[in-house]
């Protein structure tokens, strides 16, 4: 079962992005603020989630969040200034995006470049530990696989 908050008492989103490890196209990052009784039984690390499934929780996270956003890096800028910072400076765009202001930020992995002014905590495979991380990761993989269709198409 995902933890709902690392602290109750505050506002945190959950930070997590989509296509960091792969061979083509662009890096999507997704941040989400979740009500205190936010569940769904599916809820869980996006690659853990069957496709229709993650497609229902999409629907789900955008009907029933406080306040989420998402935001893409271009192939191009990749090339320019690197995955890992491109993944950074999505996951700023979905921060800066959001439409409540958060008091803490959850973000998935080993390190990440400060958001100015709210502090933050790293939690390694925190998209199987906290919810809004969970959430944050099922829109971002969603949001690209969509992309990633149009392209296709």
């Amino acid at each position: 079962m995902l933890e709902p908050f690392l602290d109750a008492n505050r506002i945190e989103a959950g930070c997590d992005e989509a296509g960091r490890g792969c061979y083509a196209g662009p890096v999507f990052a997704a941040a989400a603020i979740l009500p205190s009784d936010f569940y769904h039984p599916l809820l869980n690390d996006s690659k853990q989630v069957k496709e229709k499934d993650r497609e229902t929780l999409r629907t789900y996270i955008e009907q029933n969040a406080l306040a989420y956003s998402v935001a893409m890096i271009t192939n191009e800028e990749i090339d320019q200034i690197n995955i890992l910072r491109a993944s950074f400076k999505a996951m700023h765009l979905a921060i800066a995006q959001l439409k409540t202001k958060p008091d803490f930020l959850l973000i998935d992995g080993n390190r990440f470049d400060t958001y100015p002014n709210i502090p933050h905590q790293c939690v390694i495979k925190g998209d199987g530990k906290y919810a809004s991380i969970a959430a944050a990761s099922i829109l971002a993989k969603t949001y690209r696989d969509a992309y990633m269709q149009k392209l296709d198409e």
